[in-house]
């Protein structure tokens, strides 16, 4: 039998050795896998109207998301997103648990599906993985070792590279490669940053990841509860566990034949018929094991499955509960929220101000005139020539210092004054609009107070 840990209390760090088994969730696991690791390194290279399917460059203050590009002034709306993304995390980990690590995170996808199959390929199943470590370095040894962190090496030089494109841009990790080093130090050093730091996750740290750094484990103490569905060992069919026997003492004993295949396969380590655990990432594996032995005694399948606490000791239906509605509930207002300042967000963002401390001036040909400042953001993907206009004929504008060619992604600032006709000014404080506009096509327009003398 394959073991996965070797059981010596020592303080000592126990290396683990997960045994494989393919069934019918592995095979699932393994399509959601794959279609996630072709997104994953196509992700920088993929184009929407130009644009690149998603860009989050923090250098330059540029993020770009399914084509949409973002810029610092929108933060308010990275702020509304993580508010969903929070709300859902413990929306999902209330109803499912921690699914989410064994199924989409990318620590999980990549151990898994990746470098552990290219261990498994290389040294063999968990006992040949295990006795080649106890092993004296023989050539073997060492041709198999150094095979596997070669590979391990290339796959996580890949992995950084593609990972610094997300943040980059593919065009500037094109121009990190192709070109000299010396142009591009501080990219060429960063991708080897990366390098090392996924090549000693993924060779060395490992499990650890999941069990020790990773903070969203904690959550499920405080978020699940009788009602939440997780992998979990049906304890009341499973129990009292015991060898297969074909005599009376068998009728009297559960369904578990305690053969240990759920803690042999499984990458963190733990007995999942010991409850909940915090290291439970519900990969699964243990599901398809358990069914595998279930299948070949004749008995009902998962015996391990998804279930809630109430599910195996009161035989109720999984059911959606009142803090479900609850968050659910503020999770469409906030999407909802979300949703409409996207739609209704302007490429063409305008600040204007009218100078402090100023008062009006007389202008010739009997004009009142207030001097404005005014910051004009072009959050396009395209470069626009602005010009200010009033939605009043009769009002002029004047520029000290002209708005002209905005270039994508960029801001200026426009200095002018705003001339109404003295006879059309009738309080001592007019609200006027002015327009942006771009091609003859107004882009946005703003009401501002405009300060002049009372004519009766």
């Amino acid at each position: 039998m394959d073991a996965a840990v070797v059981p010596v209390d020592d303080g000592k760090r126990k290396w683990l050795y997960p045994a494989l088994r393919k069934g019918k969730l592995y095979q699932w696991r393994s399509a959601i896998s794959y279609v996630y690791l072709v997104f994953f390194f196509a992700g920088p290279f993929l184009r929407i109207g130009g644009q690149p399917f998603l860009l989050l460059n923090a250098i330059e203050r540029k993020f770009v998301i399914l084509g949409q590009v973002f810029w610092p002034e929108d933060i308010f709306l990275f702020v509304i997103a993580t508010l969903i993304f929070v709300v859902f995390v413990v929306l999902f980990t209330m109803a499912f648990g921690r699914v989410f690590c064994g199924w989409i995170c990318p620590q999980t996808i990549f151990m898994e599906m990746v470098f552990r199959k290219v261990e498994i390929w290389i040294e063999g199943d968990a006992n040949k993985r295990r006795k080649l470590d106890a092993g004296e370095w023989t050539k073997e040894k060492i041709w198999k070792k150094v095979s596997k962190h070669l590979i391990f090496i290339l796959l996580s030089f890949l992995i950084a590279n593609t990972f610094l494109a997300y943040v980059t841009g593919s065009e500037n990790l094109l121009k990190i490669i192709t070109e000299p080093v010396s142009a591009h130090v501080v990219g060429f050093i960063s991708i080897w940053i990366f390098t090392v730091a996924f090549y000693l996750v993924y060779s060395q740290v490992r499990e650890l990841v999941c069990t020790v750094i990773c903070p969203y484990g904690r959550l499920q103490g405080v978020l699940i509860d009788k009602d939440t569905v997780v992998v979990a060992y049906n304890d009341v069919r499973g129990e009292p566990r015991g060898k297969l026997k074909r005599d009376l003492e068998q009728s009297q004993k559960g369904d578990c034949v305690d053969c240990d295949l759920c803690v042999v396969v499984c990458p963190t380590g733990i007995d999942i018929r010991n409850g909940t655990q915090l290291e439970c990432i519900n990969c699964t594996a243990c599901i398809d094991a358990c069914n595998h032995v279930m299948e070949k005694i004749n008995k009902p399948l998962n015996l391990i499955g998804y279930y809630s606490e109430n599910m195996i000791v009161n035989n109720q239906k999984a059911s959606f509960t009142w803090k479900m509605g609850g968050y659910s509930t503020i999770m469409v207002l906030l999407i909802g929220i979300l949703s409409y300042f996207i739609f209704s967000r302007s490429d063409i963002d305008m600040t204007v101000m009218r100078s402090g401390g100023m008062l009006y001036q007389e202008q010739p040909g009997n004009y009142i005139s207030n001097i404005y400042n005014a910051e004009i953001i072009n959050k396009s993907n395209e470069n626009k020539t602005i010009i200010i206009k009033a939605t009043d004929p009769a009002i002029k504008i004047k520029y000290i210092q002209a708005p002209g060619a905005i270039e994508k992604g960029s801001s200026v600032k426009v200095v002018f004054f705003v001339m109404v006709p003295a006879n059309t000014i009738h309080s001592p404080k007019t609200t006027i609009k002015l327009q942006l506009m771009s091609a003859g096509k107004v882009l946005e327009t703003e009401s501002t107070s405009f300060i002049g003398p009372i004519n009766n």
